[in-house]
């Protein structure tokens, strides 16, 4: 990995100390250091509330920044006191807003309604509880959804390491990878999928996003497409192109955009090409999104009125 000999020691101290208790309990991660002032005033409300939460499946890891300088650069640590909730490995909450009890017990008791933590003790008294997946794979469509998608890229993986069977984990992986910009990354997690797996809907589905991705397009490359579509409205060869290019940039409201003026010039046009493509997108992006309802919209009444 390329890291120091204290960089090691500073990564297995944090998998000690946070990251294999997150494997079946919410651990909380309080980034602090003896200088700071709100710190101190944030400890006792975060202790005792972990505390009063131990049952639950809570737990506290208070995490030094000035001992700690590697670990809190990893998290992009700016100011303190910095609180993360951590599951499975992976942060699933940003606690530092949270300054009262009352703020701090209502954050965890939203975060806990949707985990699958391991209530009890240190001594497992609450017993062996297998994750719920389906709830892990929720959370990791919800950061996608807003945005987050190298940490949903993660969380995929590993859901994926879990069960290797599940065909709408490795969609999502192939979508969140895509999404944060690593279209390499995606193409291998779809070619590596065994043929079964690429056959189904979803995989499917991400694939026409894999498909419609082509290659990258920079901004300068897209102004230049752009322009050309704006001098050339009539040449649909052009428009077609900036669409596709728009839409590899991540700008799915042009592309769709152009080719709803291209449907309503000459839906005919290279056998319905636009109206293909359009639906290919709508596909991609996943027919009950709420972006493809709105867009689906204005198709029906352009084809019938």
């Amino acid at each position: 990995m390329g890291l120091s000999i204290d960089e090691q020691k500073a990564v297995e101290r944090f998998q000690k100390q946070v990251v294999e208790p997150s494997q079946t309990k919410l651990v909380v991660v309080d980034f602090w250091a003896e200088w700071c002032g709100p710190c101190k005033a944030l400890a006792p409300v975060i202790e005792k509330v972990c505390a009063e939460y131990a049952d639950k499946g809570v737990v506290l890891a208070k995490v030094n920044v000035d001992e700690e300088k590697f670990i809190a650069s990893q998290f992009q640590v700016q100011s303190i006191p910095t609180v993360y909730a951590m599951f499975q490995g992976q942060p699933v909450a940003d606690l530092s807003p949270a300054r009262s009890e009352s703020q701090l017990k209502g954050a965890l008791d939203q975060i806990l309604a949707q985990l699958p933590i391991k209530p009890g003790g240190e001594d497992g008294t609450g017993g062996e509880q297998l994750p719920d997946l389906d709830q892990l794979v929720a959370m990791a469509e919800q950061m996608l959804g807003e945005g987050d998608a190298e940490r949903a890229a993660q969380m995929f993986m590993q859901i994926a390491q879990m069960d290797n069977s599940r065909p709408e984990v490795f969609a999502g992986l192939i979508r969140a990878l895509l999404a944060a910009g690593h279209k390499e990354h995606a193409e291998q997690a779809y070619e590596g999928l065994p043929q079964e797996m690429k056959d189904e809907a979803v995989v499917q589905q991400a694939y026409s996003a894999l498909e419609l991705a082509g290659p990258d397009v920079d901004d300068s490359e897209l102004q230049a497409k752009r322009a050309m579509a704006a001098e050339q409205p009539a040449a649909m060869d052009v428009q077609m192109e900036f669409a596709e290019a728009a839409f590899a940039a991540g700008s799915r409201d042009e592309a769709a955009e152009v080719l709803l003026r291209m449907i309503e010039a000459d839906p005919a046009w290279n056998e319905g090409a636009a109206k293909a493509k359009l639906l290919q997108i709508f596909e991609a992006v996943g027919l009950e999104d709420p972006w493809v309802a709105g867009q689906r919209r204005k198709l029906s009444l352009l084809l019938f009125g």
